[in-house]
């Protein structure tokens, strides 16, 4: 490799292997279940050894999301065990990937290799993609996947990303709610023709539908899973369990401690505690150790103003860069706000920060085209690590004194 190929991947090597090792180190603690891999890693767990959700009896589990997302923590689980490292690994994998696409999308959108290790710095800087790449939940698998298939339509390979946001629907649903902007994003309405609308369809709509079905295969296949035979066929009995399924999401109103109204999210008005004890060997006379699924706050704070002024580009001016990255932003937040009664958390906004960092990133473009000395950019980066840095130890359970701890309490909702 000659010196100008080894200088152009350097940069992107270096912040791979910095997230990688991040999202590795002490990935077995805390021991035990920590927040909702109680339910997730039991899950995987069975599904790897039985094809479907069953419950310590051997009996079928009632569950709300998708199996998808599941099987992949479950592969973590095969390789390595049913231990913290097991569960969690491919969490991990995923989230060190993600890194990488973001890398690729900036590359794709703006053609700048500063910008695009700007990006991928900026992701592997950020407390909650930490967080939710070391923990065995759905929701980082869920990002992956939907800023993949927003990756695939820049490469014009729209079959691919209708197949992909079908396996992010399969993950979670709440992946379905971009369809619409997909398909918007892709029809030139210049050139409109009803066979364009057909085939989007087709894309966007069977395509994923049919990954969805298939992956259901291991209920499908298995008379064990939960409801198999509620209905006179396999079709009905599919369609009473979700049913169940939607009955449960519209009925999820109950208080919990760490519920998070949307209008909170992209402020960091209420993270969410994964994990908190107190013990007693940390050198101080109290001691505080927690996983706070919190945002590096000079990311998302910057983040907020950067998809505004992203907005009044595309008000002022649309283009394809600023219509790219609203898009995700429609697709992955304002749903939340038509379904405000449901108990919902801040964690779910991972599936936003992709979006939020190339809405930073397209202000930066800007601010570079408008002759903005490089160096205030690289002043920014070291004050996004400084933040992130700081709050490092309550984002993956460090023991530190309780006096360090309640410094790192910004606000009084973060307690």
């Amino acid at each position: 490799m000659n010196k100008s190929r080894l200088r152009e991947f350097a940069p992107i090597t270096l912040i791979l292997g910095f997230a990688l090792t991040l999202r590795l180190w002490r990935l077995n603690q805390p021991k035990g279940y920590i927040f909702d891999e109680i339910y997730y890693a039991k899950n995987a767990n069975s599904l790897i050894n039985d094809g479907v959700e069953l419950n310590a009896q051997g009996d079928a589990e009632f569950v709300v999301h998708p199996p998808l997302g599941k099987w992949l923590i479950g592969l973590g689980i095969k390789a390595f065990g049913n231990n913290e490292f097991g569960w969690r690994i491919s969490a991990a994998l995923v989230g060190s990937a993600s890194v990488l696409l973001i890398f690729m999308i900036t590359k794709s959108l703006f053609n700048s290799l500063f910008l695009s290790n700007t990006a991928a710095a900026l992701m592997s800087l950020d407390g909650l993609h930490l967080v939710m790449s070391r923990v065995a939940l759905l929701d980082i698998f869920l990002m992956f996947f939907i800023l993949l298939a927003f990756y695939l339509i820049l490469q014009n390979n729209l079959w691919l990303s209708g197949v992909v946001i079908g396996v992010a629907g399969a993950t979670k649903w709440s992946a379905f709610f971009l369809i619409p902007l997909l398909i918007l994003l892709t029809i030139n309405f210049s050139k409109f023709h009803w066979s364009i609308l057909v085939k989007r369809i087709a894309q966007y709509i069977l395509t994923p539908l049919g990954i969805y079905f298939i992956s259901w295969s291991g209920w499908i296949f298995n008379s064990k899973g939960w409801g198999r035979d509620s209905g006179s066929n396999l079709f009905s009995s599919l369609w009473n369990y979700h049913r169940e399924i939607i009955t449960f999401h519209r009925e999820l109103t109950e208080a919990h401690a760490y519920a998070a109204n949307p209008w909170s999210w992209l402020v960091l008005g209420r993270p969410t505690s994964f994990y908190y004890q107190t013990p007693t060997n940390c050198g101080a006379s109290s001691c505080s150790q927690e996983i706070l699924a919190i945002g590096t706050p000079m990311l998302w704070w910057v983040g907020v103003f950067a998809i505004a002024i992203t907005f009044g580009f595309f008000v002022s001016k649309p283009d394809r860069i600023s219509a790219f990255v609203l898009a995700g932003i429609a697709g992955t937040y304002l749903p939340w706000f038509f379904i405000q009664d449901r108990t919902t958390f801040y964690f779910y906004s991972i599936s936003i920060l992709p979006f939020l960092i190339l809405s930073v990133i397209n202000l930066m473009n800007w601010a570079l085209n408008k002759g903005l000395d490089r160096r205030y950019l690289y002043g920014y980066l070291v004050l996004v690590g400084v933040n992130f840095i700081y709050f490092l130890p309550i984002l993956i359970g460090l023991e530190i004194p309780y006096s360090d701890w309640i410094d790192r309490m910004w606000l009084p909702s973060w307690i």
